[in-house]
């Protein structure tokens, strides 16, 4: 499982002329299956993604190909861990 934090580096501005093709690269990521959970940071400085990936490699190739890295305009941070416990609503998500 892993966390990834997605830090804005350039001025909302910037960041919302890439929304869109932002948001349809996730819509991809939740189709195969790597995206669980995401949205925007309060206050706006970046976002949250909660995903799920066969391995941190596989996770980071996919990532790479975001139009917000692909423009500079964001960086991420990617957080590995092991859920060991959980609320029972989300045993189905971590233990697939």
């Amino acid at each position: 499982m892993f966390v990834v934090l997605v830090h804005y580096v350039k001025p909302l501005e910037e960041i919302d002329a890439h929304l869109a093709a932002h948001r349809q690269f996730l819509e991809e990521g939740y189709s195969r299956g790597y995206l669980l959970a995401s949205g925007p940071r309060t206050p706006r400085t970046g976002g949250v993604i909660l995903a799920r990936a066969p391995s941190a490699e596989e996770l980071s190739a996919y990532l790479a190909r975001d139009p917000f890295l692909l423009a500079g305009v964001a960086r991420y941070e990617v957080l590995e861990f092991t859920p060991v416990k959980c609320d029972p609503r989300l045993t189905a998500i971590l233990n697939p």
